[in-house]
């Protein structure tokens, strides 16, 4: 599934000022029970697995993989941007939703005021064995005015990237 909702709000200050955000997602089934992919996915683990497939590195900066943590991300050689760093917002174990805002570098350095990423697992609804599970991955983004036109840099490749490795490795485990 792939949904893209782009909208411009308008805040009134002094003057006029238009604010650009949006929110793209990516929802894919996968034939693993939702508890063991959130242990991949509301975990460092999910770090461990990324470094050296389509990252460079992923190193904590700060942090138990709970709200809070901070991570340094390296991307391979000529990749666009060469590191940021991320902090788990939410993680909540309970519902399996985390969210990650970019802290340093990458999109914050281009002319964006927020770039987050939700990562929603759910028990497949259709499945009653609860051997499948859905993962959601929402980004949430707002560009200032000026660097309106940086917005269309983002897409969901990066995520569908993050999903496609972590289902390989869930289905060999």
């Amino acid at each position: 599934m792939y949904k893209i909702n782009l909208q411009c709000a308008f805040q009134q200050l002094n003057h006029v000022q238009i604010k650009m955000f949006g929110t793209l997602s990516e929802e894919a089934e996968v034939k693993v029970p939702a508890t063991k992919a959130w242990a991949l996915y509301g975990t460092l683990e999910i770090g461990k697995l990324l470094a050296g497939t389509i990252v460079d590195a992923v190193d904590v900066v700060e942090g138990d993989g709970g709200p809070n943590t901070v991570l340094k991300v390296t991307f391979m050689p000529g990749s666009g941007f060469s590191t940021y760093k991320e902090k788990f917002t939410k993680v909540d174990n309970e519902n399996m939703v985390k969210e990650i805002e970019i802290v340093e570098g990458a999109f914050l350095d281009i002319g964006f005021n927020l770039y987050r990423i939700r990562i929603e697992i759910k028990a497949n609804p259709r499945d009653g064995s609860g051997s499948s599970c859905l993962h959601k991955f929402t980004i949430e983004y707002d560009v200032k005015e000026e660097f309106a036109a940086n917005a269309s840099l983002v897409t969901t490749e990066p995520i569908l990237g993050v999903m496609r490795v972590a289902t390989e490795y869930l289905l060999k485990c």
